[in-house]
């Protein structure tokens, strides 16, 4: 069986100091995991995605869309977003964050 095994997490990644800087750690057919870094006042202009994905803020504070409402995030905070739901970030410091979409496998067998 294939594994990912990462000893520190925050070490696999820096904060660029411009610009956003991501890093695939997995991806197969049943999910995608991409560390990211923020430079203060970068952003992810709104957009949506087929599939859920959670939100793993490591560093830093954003600003999070989702949908019509604002949030503020930083270290520890957590999101989940169903399919298709509109979101973007807005780095307000230099920002560490996980993004884990998460691909729909269908039981063939059912």
């Amino acid at each position: 069986m294939d594994y990912t095994f990462l000893a520190n997490l925050q070490q696999e990644f820096a904060i660029p100091e411009k610009g956003i800087l991501s890093n695939v750690l997995q991806k197969d057919e049943y999910v995608n995991i991409t560390a990211f870094g923020f430079a203060a006042g970068q952003e992810l202009s709104a957009h949506s995605a087929p599939t859920p994905a959670v939100l793993y803020f490591l560093e830093g504070e954003a600003e999070v869309q989702l949908g019509e409402d604002r949030v503020q995030a930083q270290a520890g905070s957590f999101v989940y977003m169903p399919p298709m739901l509109p979101h973007g970030i807005s780095a307000k410091s230099p920002v560490k964050m996980l993004l884990v979409q998460i691909k729909t496998v269908l039981n063939k067998t059912a």
